[in-house]
Order: structure tokens, then C-alpha cells, then sequence
């Protein structure tokens, strides 16, 4: 069978229109199937060995302590999955062009795809990796199930990896040793190129705090036993192990940090053994995790019986999965779509200057899309805010910044949009609306977990409630700084308060790196004139920040300045930016813990002692 490659620009026009039937055989239209279904598998297979090798590549990193580099491998990885899919989806168009333009080909190469998943280990990836290939040349009228997964059609409820996703370990056997010899092989076992400080001292403060959390008196069953996935979660300057301690059919989750001293040495730093700071560790607003994966669906089942409320899809994108993250959601939404009846509805708050925004009161998400005309005191286009989330989801996001999931060319129905709604987006984002018949069609959007902005939590919250969001805005801002990130617009409603109480930044078009501030004081003014106009007697740089001046937009509220100035004075001093800068500057990479400081060990036990 000959391939008849055709100019790019003329395929995407034909494929806007399939036939129903192809001029090919049924020997060949066959044929044709299993080249085009193995080709974009084999894509799959390319991408998926490069994923295992960063997280394999990260443990070597760990060891040698190259925090750099790690977040440099973090980020890349991230871009990996595009360029295979543009990979795949040259190869198809160039190998075999016009050949594809029947509606009964597409049907068959999926029909061979599925076939071709039966004994493989990712299954699901591999799914969404043909949608993202084939979405990419068929017209969106063929998106259904027929040329798509819009649902999945291999389960990866017992699909397991060889060795098993998570090893198993029995203390209450006489011949392990005890709990505390188990954990010392649990440890060796993750085969770690590096010393410890003192793991025997470590290994009693996780016995303690074990002992602690157990009621007495402390009954150990024959059949207790430890399970631990076998391959660490990197992130940054930790790795993890997470397990569960079992005991009469009772779970009890648990997370360890390893973390490495400055000398080059290992130590235990603390066990997370509540569930809501483990959840904390898997959160939207945090860095994705390097992990050495044969079987994620087999982690992700396990993922799931530590932390039961977390959906897949939130599980796949923090194990560095989110392509497979936004699939997971996608058919969530539409689940939910069919089983509620509320209408889309303008997203309560300040209207933003550059972002139209809505949301789904039954949902907890808000959708977010760019506006076709950008108000003039915003120096940034549409290409430049789409570089601007790019970064943050390419950056650390210590906690303090929510990942997003990106759609193109989304349809929704028209009939759950209320009026309001409707003339709100065409009076914003018109470029990027179509509409088809009963159905919405978005060019682009950007979606989000739903949290109370903080202006509105400052103004309707109790004294008790203003201190703790001021706190938690000032914790944030110096979190982001200390990760080179300037959040540029300050003001109270570009921060989101989460259901757990923290506070998160999710206004992006003004972020700056730290490194690219010019941070000064306000110079003293030449006479009294000068200070009492409006214009300033200084020049100002497209770069420029005053901390000075962040007070007299930010502190109007009486309740507001008082907790801000007990607490967080130092943020309007230039000094304190300039440090940070001149640290970052240096190469210094701050130590940020997804956990308390009161539970490490070093607080918990060893100044104790």
C-alpha cells in the first residue's frame, strides 16, 4: 500500500470532512489500521521510557545533591509530552495523508488500538495519548467515542507491574525483627547511594511518634504488616516514601521526607501520619513529583486508599501526569454535567482586568478564559498571559500558586449558561466563543479549583479570621519570594482562600522572578511641593517595585494593617526584597517544607533533648 503524503495545510482542511467510506479495501483499510495504531503507540512508548528516565535520572540527583538540576528536569519534563505528540501526529500526516480521510479507517485504527493495550502496563496513558494525537488532525465534530476514549475502554483496576507496584513488610513475623529492623530494611531496601547522619536515632523518633498516635495498650496483630510504593517521590529538595501501616484491617497512611544536610548526608526529617497534611503533599498549588512509575495506575490505586477524597484526576496530574490529569477530569466534569441541573453563572468577586471568569455553583472549578480586549493599564497580550500560567505551571509552586488545566476548543451546552453569562463572555471574550446548534464551543480556557477570594474573606471575616488570612497572605507572598516569584499585582483579590485555610495566588499576568525586580526605596523629595503631587518626582522603570508604597493600596482596613504590620511589617521594607533577590541571585534554593516546622524531628524531639 503506497503512502500519499500531502502539504500539512491541504491534510488539515480535507480531514475537516471525513468520508463515510474509504476508496481502500477491507485487506487494506486493515492493514492501514494496525500501522497507524502501532505508530502512535510506539509515540506512547517513546514518551512514557523518557518520563521513567527523569524520575530515574532524579534519584541520582538526589543523592549528589544537584537541586538545580532537578527543577531543571521538572520542568522540561513537562514539555516532553507535547513534542512526542507533535512527533506522532508529523509521522501520521507525512507517512500516510489522504489515506486517513475515511470515517471507517478511524474506526478500525482505534478498534487495533485497544487491541494492542491488552498486556500493556499503561493503558490509560496510552489512551489519552491517541486522543491527544488524533484531536489533533479530526475535526471536533469526531469527537466521540467512536474515533475517541471518551471513555476508557481498558480497566486499570488489577493491572501490576513486575515487581509490584508496593513492597510488604511484616514486623509482627519473629523473623523480621521487630518494627524497628523492619523499618531499617524498609530503608535500605530504596537502595538510596548515600549515607545517613544517623538513621538508628532517626528510626526511633518514627517509632516514637508511631507510638504516640497509637492508642494503648498497643495490640499488634500476626497479620500487621507496612506497605510502601517502591519507588520515592522527588520533589525538589525531598523525596518521600508513602505507605501504610495495617493493623487489625485498620490503615493508618503515613509519608516520610528524606531529606539531605549540607554535608551530603541523609537524614529522616519527620512522618506525616494525618491524613490532611499527607493531602497537602499531593495539593493542586505544588510542584509535580518525579516518580520512577512501571504501573502508574497501580499507584494512583493506592494513592486512593490513603487519600480517598482525592479525585484521580488531581492524583494523576501530581505524580507528573497531567495530560492523563486533565482526561480524568474532563470525563468527571461531563459525569457531572449529566447529574446536576444548575446554570453556569459569572464567578462572584471583583471582575478581573484581563480574565472573564465563571463557574458552576454544583462544581467546585472556575473557568477562566482571556479577554479579547486586555484593559490598557495592563501591559500584556494574550500571548503574554499564556506564557505567563506556562510558567507557573513550569515553576515550583511551593503551596502558594494553583496549577491549572488547559483546554482547547471546549464544548459545553448552551442551555446551562444563564443570560447574564452568555452576554458577559460576548461582551469579554467574543474571539473565543462559536457557537453550534445547543453547544458552546470555547477556543481556550483555563480551569481551576474554586476558593473564597481573599478580598471577600478579609470583609466578612471574623477578627480571629482577618489575622489568620493576613498571616497566611504574608506567609505566601514570602514563600513565592522565596521561589523567585514576584507576584507583581499585590491586592488582596488576586488570593484565594483554600477549604483547608491556606491562602493561594492565582492571578498570573503580572508575575515577575524576583531576579528580574529592580527593587528600590523612594527617594527623598526635593521640596514640599514635589511630595504633595500626584505625579512622582522619581523615575520608574518598567521593573521598578517601591515596597514602600504597598501599604497605601493594601492597608485601608483598620483590622487589615493591624495584623499586616504585627505580622508581616518587614514586606514594605526594601531590605527584605533585596535579600531575597540577593540570595537567589547567589543560587541559594530556600527550604520550603509542605509540612509544619512544629513536627520535625528537630522540634519535636531532638532540641527536647
Amino acid at each position: 500500500m503506497s503512502s500519499q503524503p500531502l502539504d500539512l495545510k491541504t491534510l488539515e482542511e480535507d480531514l475537516g470532512e471525513l468520508s463515510e467510506t474509504s476508496h481502500l479495501s477491507e485487506d487494506e483499510e486493515r492493514e492501514l489500521s494496525k500501522k497507524v495504531a502501532s505508530d502512535l503507540l510506539a509515540g506512547f512508548d517513546k514518551h512514557y521510557r523518557l518520563f521513567r528516565y527523569c524520575a530515574q535520572q532524579t534519584k541520582k540527583l538526589f543523592e549528589e545533591g544537584d537541586w538545580h538540576l532537578i527543577q531543571q528536569l521538572a520542568r522540561d519534563r513537562i514539555d516532553f509530552y507535547d513534542e512526542r505528540v507533535k512527533e506522532a501526529v508529523d509521522l501520521l500526516r507525512r507517512n500516510y495523508g489522504s489515506l486517513l480521510m475515511s470515517e471507517s479507517v478511524w474506526a478500525k485504527i482505534k478498534t487495533r488500538f485497544v487491541t494492542y493495550l491488552v498486556d500493556h502496563k499503561q493503558p490509560e496513558l496510552a489512551e489519552t495519548f491517541f486522543n491527544s494525537a488524533v484531536t489533533k488532525i479530526l475535526h471536533r465534530d469526531y469527537y466521540h467515542n467512536r474515533f475517541l476514549f471518551v471513555r476508557p475502554a481498558v480497566s486499570t483496576d488489577y493491572v501490576e507491574s513486575d515487581p509490584p507496584s508496593y513492597r510488604s513488610y511484616y514486623p509482627a513475623n519473629p523473623k523480621s525483627g521487630g518494627l524497628r529492623t523492619t523499618l531499617r530494611s524498609l530503608i535500605a531496601d530504596f537502595s538510596l547511594n548515600a549515607e545517613f547522619v544517623d538513621l538508628e536515632r532517626d528510626l526511633r523518633y518514627v517509632v516514637h511518634a508511631a507510638r504516640q498516635l497509637m492508642p494503648r495498650p498497643i495490640k499488634v496483630d500476626p497479620d500487621c504488616q507496612i506497605q510502601v510504593l517502591s519507588s520515592l517521590f522527588f520533589r525538589n529538595k525531598g523525596a518521600y516514601i508513602i505507605g501504610k501501616f495495617i493493623n487489625a484491617n485498620m490503615p493508618q497512611p503515613f509519608a516520610i521526607p528524606i531529606l539531605r544536610d549540607s554535608s551530603g548526608k541523609l537524614y529522616l526529617d519527620t512522618v506525616l501520619f494525618n491524613v490532611q497534611q499527607i493531602a497537602t503533599l499531593f495539593s493542586f498549588t505544588r510542584a509535580y513529583f518525579l516518580v520512577d512509575m512501571e504501573t502508574p495506575g497501580a499507584y494512583v490505586q493506592f494513592l486512593r486508599t490513603l487519600l480517598p477524597n482525592k479525585p484521580k484526576a488531581e492524583m494523576y496530574t501530581m505524580l507528573g501526569l497531567q495530560k492523563q490529569g486533565k482526561t480524568m477530569f474532563y470525563r468527571d466534569f461531563l459525569h457531572h454535567l449529566k447529574h446536576s441541573h444548575d446554570e453556569f453563572i459569572v464567578a462572584p468577586g471583583i471582575k478581573g482586568l484581563v480574565m472573564a471568569v465563571f463557574t458552576l455553583p454544583s462544581y467546585p472549578y472556575v473557568f477562566k478564559l482571556i479577554k479579547d480586549k486586555i484593559a490598557p493599564s495592563k501591559e500584556i497580550d494574550c500571548a503574554g498571559v499564556m506564557r505567563k500560567y506556562q510558567l507557573v505551571k513550569e515553576h515550583d509552586r511551593v503551596g502558594r500558586m494553583a496549577d491549572t488545566w488547559e483546554y482547547s476548543h471546549v464544548g459545553l451546552p448552551l442551555n446551562r449558561f444563564s443570560q447574564e453569562l452568555i452576554e458577559h463572555l460576548k461582551d469579554t471574550c467574543e474571539s473565543s466563543l462559536s457557537f453550534e446548534d445547543d453547544t458552546v464551543v470555547i477556543k481556550h480556557v483555563y480551569i481551576e479549583r474554586r476558593m473564597t477570594p481573599l478580598n471577600i474573606y478579609l470583609q466578612q471575616g471574623t477578627d480571629a479570621e482577618v489575622e489568620h488570612g493576613i498571616t497566611e497572605y504574608g506567609n505566601a507572598i514570602k514563600q513565592l519570594a522565596a521561589a523567585n516569584i514576584f507576584p507583581g499585582d499585590m491586592l488582596f483579590k488576586n488570593f484565594g482562600v483554600t477549604r483547608l485555610g491556606r491562602v493561594v495566588f492565582y492571578d498570573y499576568d503580572e508575575i515577575e522572578y524576583m531576579t528580574d525586580c529592580n527593587f528600590r526605596r523612594i527617594p527623598e523629595a526635593p521640596n514640599p511641593e514635589a511630595e504633595m503631587s500626584s505625579e512622582p518626582w522619581y523615575t520608574v522603570g518598567p521593573k521598578d517595585v517601591f515596597p514602600e508604597e504597598f501599604g497605601h493600596f493594601l492597608l485601608g482596613d483598620r483590622r487589615v494593617r493591624k495584623a499586616f504590620l504585627s505580622r508581616h511589617r518587614d514586606l514594605l521594607e526594601y531590605e527584605f526584597w533585596q535579600e531575597r533577590k540577593d540570595r537567589i541571585g547567589k543560587g541559594h534554593i530556600e527550604d520550603i517544607f509542605p509540612y509544619s516546622e512544629a513536627i520535625r524531628f528537630t522540634n519535636r524531639f531532638i532540641r527536647k533533648t
